[in-house]
């Protein structure tokens, strides 16, 4: 579904320090999702810049198939640099063939959502970043780009002005004043400019010239993927791994591995189908002791048993070679712990994650329970630190979904993530 259900990372088979990552949300998508990063005791929130960007031994890009919102881009640098991101300017890069979010997208994706709920009694549950409407403009032509920007800004000025003029015919309340967005976005422009690179030729270049170790890391999961997540309670972009591909302009001959990753129990934000949702004092627990607040919008997640019917889909899509299962000690004080296997229809088991959002509403699940461990998992650095119930858990998801589990993560900073293998 979101941040909450997985994420994916590819490692082309190359070997050295550069860490390349696309964008923050997904391989595509835009700050309308975040990933909450500790280093060294310090806590960061990224949502538009790579994670990797902590790293200063390595170079960052965001891709073509991001949308970028400039003001949250370069308040998100500020605040982080704040923090102690020192230098991050130096080493990001930006595809000059990424689509721009304006603020009147932003106005637009609230003015939707208040449609929605008008007209069909629900809406989507957008966190109203102007993503949608950002990948609109881009689907019908009429968005406005980097290199655009950076180019005749005249020509920008027109060219925005009459983006502008279409979004008020079809939202007659939308007021927009386009010279002061025009004067911030010549500022943003400039301080932007040194960052510009033409994102193609710096991939083929990275993936061709001398070895390097070239991370691509996905924010927004599976599930809500545009063409095979919950629709439409997804988001605007492909955020499984052939978005990677169109993303950042690299061949899939080039994709190494594909890691997944997956919390050791399941969390989705905003409204949309939550076959194993626990609205109960379980899901209580679990959102309270896993701190499952969403980065960008701060909303509540609902949380529920881990889904293996779901982990499996997405592995059918993205083909894993290995998984990091997370925040595993979440699980340390339940007295039993139940798992979703397979999905009922009408008391049949159904063979396949249903398209239609009515029919996964639907749905009965079937589990499988185990014990609870009941023992405090956070000190665990190795896998013979682990319970032994902790192990069985871990091995039957293994085996369940047929990739092999290579982290285990038992608390939030790096010290915490035990490596398998």
């Amino acid at each position: 579904m979101d941040v909450r259900f997985i994420k994916f990372i590819l490692t082309p088979n190359r070997a050295a320090p550069v860490h390349l990552h696309k964008t923050q949300n997904t391989p595509e998508g835009g700050n309308n999702a975040g990933h909450t990063v500790v280093v060294d005791g310090k806590e960061y929130d990224f949502h538009l810049l790579p994670s990797g960007i902590i790293n200063p031994k390595s170079v960052s890009l965001i891709g073509n198939g991001v949308v970028i919102h400039l003001p949250g881009l370069f308040e998100e640098g500020d605040k982080n640099e704040k923090k102690g991101l020192k230098g991050w300017e130096k080493r990001l890069i930006v595809s000059d063939r990424a689509h721009l979010v304006f603020d009147f997208h932003q106005v637009v994706d609230g003015l939707q959502e208040t449609e929605r709920q008008a007209q069909e009694g629900k809406n989507i549950g957008t966190t109203k970043k102007g993503i949608g409407p950002a990948y609109s403009s881009k689907a019908s032509r009429t968005g406005l780009r980097v290199c655009d920007l950076l180019g005749d800004f005249k020509d920008f000025s027109a060219r925005f002005k009459n983006l502008v003029r279409q979004y008020q015919s079809m939202y007659p309340s939308l007021t927009v004043d386009v010279e002061d967005q025009l004067k911030k976005l010549k500022e943003y422009s400039e301080r932007l400019r040194p960052m510009v690179r033409d994102g193609v030729y710096y991939m083929y270049e990275a993936l061709h010239g001398p070895p390097k170790k070239i991370l691509v890391e996905g924010a927004n999961a599976a599930l809500l993927d545009i063409d095979f997540g919950t629709y439409p309670f997804v988001t605007s972009s492909n955020c499984t791994v052939g978005g990677a591909c169109t993303g950042l302009g690299i061949p899939p001959l080039n994709i190494g591995d594909v890691f997944g990753v997956a919390k050791a129990y399941t969390t989705r934000v905003g409204i949309g189908a939550f076959p194993t949702e626990q609205l109960n004092a379980v899901g209580e627990l679990l959102q309270t002791r896993g701190h499952e607040v969403g980065v960008t919008t701060g909303r509540k997640r609902r949380c529920g048993w881990l889904d293996l019917v779901i982990v499996r889909y997405a592995h059918m899509i993205n083909g894993f070679t290995a998984i990091a299962l997370t925040k595993l000690d979440i699980l340390d004080v339940l007295d039993e712990i139940k798992v979703g296997v397979a999905y009922k229809l009408n008391g049949k088991r159904i063979p396949h994650f249903p398209a239609n959002m009515d029919v996964l509403q639907k749905v009965e699940v079937e589990y499988e329970t185990f014990p609870g461990w009941k023992t405090d998992t956070s000190a665990a650095r190795k896998w013979n630190d682990l319970p032994a119930k902790a192990q069985n858990y871990i091995r039957f998801i293994e085996n369940h979904i047929g990739v092999p589990i290579k982290w285990v993560g038992v608390g939030k900073s790096r010290e915490c993530m035990i490596q398998m293998f």
